[in-house]
């Protein structure tokens, strides 16, 4: 395992013994999330990159040597993380770049990158001895815990979700047996319920932007992309941004890399926000330090991204400008055009969330924040079964013929087929 040395406030440099706190900095209060650090020059000198690479084991847990848990930890035996990092040609060619790849991470088991944070998390409470985990989600988070959870025994999930979430993704929690309150609100009214009831009753919070082993757990998506780049970095990594959880991760997995000597360089990181939820995007652009951030408004089709005060709100912004990247706002009309694009041009069928990483590119690439001889990563988040009403309006219906050969013939001439 890699030994925690302390635990380290991000907005004010509180230091904290590694079992000292369970959540955010006592003195920042939720503001002050907190980094997981360890004793770097221990790990260099007693890991082998190369055997990390030679292992055996294909999902996230071949990365355990650089997690925070025991090596002898229990993890739910689901196969989280090893998702496939494609190359995009015809995609790069559409954004006028030399080199693009794919990380689709639609292929973890309930279909996003969550499932990698609350892997993490509920192999953490199972060392703590707790046998409940609750989340506040628009639905991914939810779906995560909900479906690691059922596939460890005597694990209860407890779920706050907004009642207004994807049919689908509530459809998957109750699936999975999970508890789940419908919250007749938002997103934000959710999380606060959520932590309530868990300091009430004792139950283990995996609320993003709150639990710091989220963010090791997200991580790992970082570790695969330098692995899967031969132990090297993309110039740019595109990634949307709700809570501000998942780019923050992606930061903290490229540093710990960078720390150990095993990459030379920082990605830029451009977070994308859609534009009816973009209080990270607004808070980049006028320079404002994560206390000045305020809630705003979220109104987007992408409700995984959809965010009035981002909880991990410090961690983003320092990714972002501490990698010399930046936030770009994108419509919605963008966001939907993006997911039948990102599925012809790459395979890669996306959720709304998802693609906007892929319309922010398009922006980036036309306002020159991109060169073209750059090599850029895309990080899908999450899969587009996860909203199947979004795709359909993005391309519409199918055509209807008749069961007719004439017919059928008639309508594949008119596609030019015949």
């Amino acid at each position: 395992m890699a030994e925690i040395k302390e635990l380290r406030c991000v907005v004010g440099g509180c230091r904290y013994a590694p079992d000292e706190v369970r959540y955010t900095c006592p003195k920042h209060g939720e503001l002050g999330a907190l980094d997981i650090l360890y004793d770097y020059d221990r790990l260099r000198a007693g890991l082998d990159r190369d055997a990390i690479s030679a292992s055996a084991i294909s999902d996230c847990w071949r990365y355990k040597p650089l997690l925070p848990l025991a090596a002898d930890a229990i993890v739910p035996p689901l196969a989280v993380g090893g998702t496939p990092l494609y190359a995009a040609p015809r995609l790069a060619r559409h954004l006028g770049l030399e080199r693009l790849w794919v990380k689709d991470d639609g292929a973890n088991p309930t279909g996003s990158l969550k499932d990698r944070a609350s892997a993490l998390v509920l192999a953490r409470a199972l060392e703590l001895g707790i046998g409940i985990v609750s989340t506040a989600s628009t639905g991914n988070a939810a779906a995560a815990l909900a479906g690691l959870g059922a596939s460890l025994p005597d694990m209860k999930t407890v779920i706050f979700v907004p009642a207004a979430a994807p049919a689908a993704k509530i459809a998957q929690l109750l699936i999975y047996g999970a508890q789940v309150l419908l919250v007749e609100g938002s997103y934000d009214d959710a999380f606060e319920i959520c932590m309530a009831i868990c300091a009430e009753a004792g139950w283990y919070s995996r609320n993003t932007g709150v639990n710091p082993f989220t963010t090791e757990g997200k991580k790992t998506v970082a570790l695969e992309i330098a692995e899967q780049l031969n132990w090297t970095a993309p110039d740019v990594l595109a990634v949307s941004v709700g809570d501000g959880s998942i780019i923050s991760a992606v930061y903290k997995g490229f540093r710990d890399l960078i720390e150990l000597g095993w990459l030379d360089k920082m990605p830029r990181l451009l977070g994308v926000q859609a534009e009816g939820s973009s209080v990270l995007a607004q808070a980049f652009l006028s320079g404002a330090a994560p206390e000045a951030v305020r809630r705003g408004r979220a109104n987007t089709i992408a409700d995984s991204i959809s965010s009035e005060l981002p909880r991990d709100r410090a961690k983003a912004l320092r990714a972002v400008r501490s990698s010399s990247g930046a936030f770009i706002t994108v419509s919605d009309e963008a966001i939907l055009a993006a997911i039948p694009t990102l599925a012809r041009l790459s395979g890669v069928f996306a959720e709304p969330a998802a693609a906007a990483a892929l319309a922010g590119l398009e922006r980036a690439a036309k306002e020159g924040l991109i060169a073209a001889d750059e090599s850029v990563c895309l990080l899908s988040t999450g899969n587009g079964l996860k909203d199947v009403a979004r795709a359909r309006q993005a391309v519409g219906a199918g055509r209807r013929v008749a069961a007719d050969l004439d017919a059928v013939r008639q309508a594949l001439n008119e596609a030019r087929l015949l």
